[in-house]
Parts: C-alpha cells; sequence; structure tokens
C-alpha cells in the first residue's frame, strides 16, 4: 500500500519501521521541524527523522501541515492511505479527505477512555490497571474517529511512563500493521466511539507535578509513575525543591501532618492522606544527583516530623 507517514516522537518509530518492515510503499515522512534542545541550544532532529533517514525515505518538515504548500504536497504524492503518530500538529479537513481509505492514528489508549495529548501519562497517574492501544480513522474531532482495531494489556503497579510507552509502542506497531492489512483487504469493519464513555488526557503542565501529600499514599505514587520524565512529582524540602523519583506504599498507618517525615532508617516515610504512609525510595534536590532515600535521609539529617512541601 503507498503510505505518507506523519509522526514525531519515540513513541512512534516502531510504527514506521513495522510499515517500512511490512513491504508498504512509504511516499514520504512527515515530521515536525528540528527544535533546539539540551544546554547549547543545537537543532535536533526528532526521533521519527532519525529513524526515516536511517530506512532511506524521503522527510519533510512543514512548520504547519495545514499551510496551502504542506496539503499540496500531501496531495501531490497520492497515497491510498495515511498514518499519523504523535506528529503533534491538528490534522486540517482538506488532508483528511485526501487518501481513498482515510488516516490511520495509533492511539494509546482504549478509547474512548483518555482523548488527547497525554493517555499514557494520566492513565498511570488515576490508578488504571489496564490500557491498550487503538486504531482508528481520524476525523474532525480530538480523538473521536471510528474505531479499527483494539489491544488490550495489563499496567504493572510498579511500571511508569516511559516503561508503559515503550510497550504500547511495540504493540501499536503490531496492531497498524495489522489494521493496514484489513483495510487492504476490506475486512475491516469501523465503529464508532461511544462518547459518553469517554475521558480525557490532557496536555501535561508543570503544575501537574506538584505533590499534594493530603493525597492517600496510593495516589501520590502514581502521579510519581505516571509523570516521568516531564513534569515529574516535585515538592519542597527545607525551601528548595526536591523530585520525588521513586515511591512504594509503605502499608502502614502515620501520625502527624501530611508531608511529615519521618526516618525509620534504613527506610525514610513520609506521612500522606488518610492516615496512610509513602516511602520515598530515589529523590533529587534540585541542582543535585539522583540518590536513594537512605542516602538523603543520611546527608540531610532528616528530622522526625519535618514537612514537606513548605516553602519554609
Amino acid at each position: 500500500m503507498r503510505l505518507v507517514f506523519l509522526g514525531t516522537p519515540a513513541f512512534a518509530v516502531p510504527s514506521l519501521e513495522a510499515c517500512a518492515h511490512a513491504g508498504h510503499e512509504i511516499a514520504a515522512v512527515l515530521t515536525q521541524p528540528d527544535r533546539p534542545k539540551g544546554r547549547g541550544g543545537k537543532p535536533a532532529f526528532p526521533p521519527v527523522k532519525e529513524a526515516a533517514l536511517r530506512l532511506g525515505l524521503p522527510v519533510h518538515q512543514p512548520e504547519r501541515v495545514r499551510r496551502p504548500e504542506a496539503c499540496q504536497l500531501l496531495a501531490s504524492l497520492r497515497p491510498e492511505a495515511m498514518v499519523v503518530v504523535g506528529y503533534g500538529q491538528i490534522i486540517p479537513p482538506a488532508v483528511i479527505a485526501l487518501a481513498p481509505l482515510g488516516i490511520v492514528n495509533v492511539h494509546a489508549s482504549l478509547l474512548p477512555k483518555y482523548r488527547g495529548a497525554a493517555p499514557i501519562q494520566w492513565a498511570i497517574a488515576n490508578g488504571e490497571t489496564t490500557t491498550g492501544v487503538t486504531t482508528m480513522r481520524i476525523d474532525a474531532g480530538l480523538d473521536t474517529g471510528d474505531i479499527l482495531l483494539v489491544r488490550e494489556t495489563p499496567i504493572g503497579p510498579e511500571e511508569t511512563a516511559p516503561e508503559l510507552s515503550a510497550r504500547l509502542a511495540a504493540m501499536g506497531a503490531d496492531l497498524l500493521v495489522e489494521t493496514l492489512a484489513g483495510l487492504a483487504a476490506g475486512t475491516l469493519l469501523p465503529r464508532p466511539q461511544d462518547s459518553s464513555q469517554a475521558t480525557y488526557a490532557p496536555i501535561l503542565k508543570k503544575e501537574d507535578g506538584v505533590v499534594d501529600w493530603s493525597w492517600p499514599a496510593a495516589k501520590v505514587h502514581n502521579r510519581v509513575r505516571g509523570f516521568q520524565p516531564w513534569p515529574g512529582a516535585h515538592t519542597l524540602f527545607r525551601g528548595q525543591a526536591l523530585n520525588v523519583w521513586k515511591t512504594r506504599p509503605a502499608g502502614e498507618r502515620l501520625g502527624g501532618p501530611p508531608g511529615a517525615l519521618h526516618p525509620r532508617r534504613p527506610r525514610l516515610l513520609v506521612a500522606c492522606g488518610e492516615g496512610s504512609a509513602l516511602e520515598l525510595l530515589e529523590v533529587q534536590l534540585e541542582g543535585r544527583r539522583r540518590i536513594s532515600g537512605e542516602e538523603f535521609l543520611n546527608g540531610q539529617r532528616v528530622k522526625e516530623n519535618e514537612v514537606l512541601g513548605e516553602s519554609n
């Protein structure tokens, strides 16, 4: 099948590779423009561009896919279908109408749950135990198109967003190849989403990572897992920013206000809502390296009932 592939992040790379290895003719790859990265601010290739060049595929990086010149380019390529995986731009109706078999999107949730930009992060943060990938046909709405195929998977109790993302990227690639084969054969029956069951996964903001220690320990733990690597889970310790990288619900009751630290050498516990407790396994003070909770406890000489989250 003659395809155009639109994608940008690392999550999209397995899907691009799977399309190529399945023998599809990829007429072009569209990805976001190179962006400054790192301390030097040098322009860096998006992961999909790196993969496309490695595969010997033509790459285009329009600033806006809705601009006439980008639409004209896509029309000139005459794709039978297009594939979108994390492209990062809204696809305009003029582009949606170009391919006879439509535009197939790989979305990292069990639609209609977790429509939006951050389905993996919010699924973990909200304590979901099951997720998956969905292939759908793009329409003018936000992840509202007809469902093509779905595959489920459990979320591990300690699994982080980067770990789950890697698994779902591989699952999505396999499901995409299966979807394209079904479309080519005319055997797929798209089904509409039940919008009454929809939930949303909005783009993450820095403030989403602020830990509220009045939450139960399980909720804080899920946020720590879900919001990696950004915005992370962060709080204050003696007025300094403290990133919380790894935790474990302690399964015991603690007194004191939410956020109160309780040294239980070698463990470092913090009181959370409803009397629950969380063990801090890995933390990082601003400007310092990431260390274990035990190292932090000893290095900072943590006192009983010091409270996290206070500015002074």
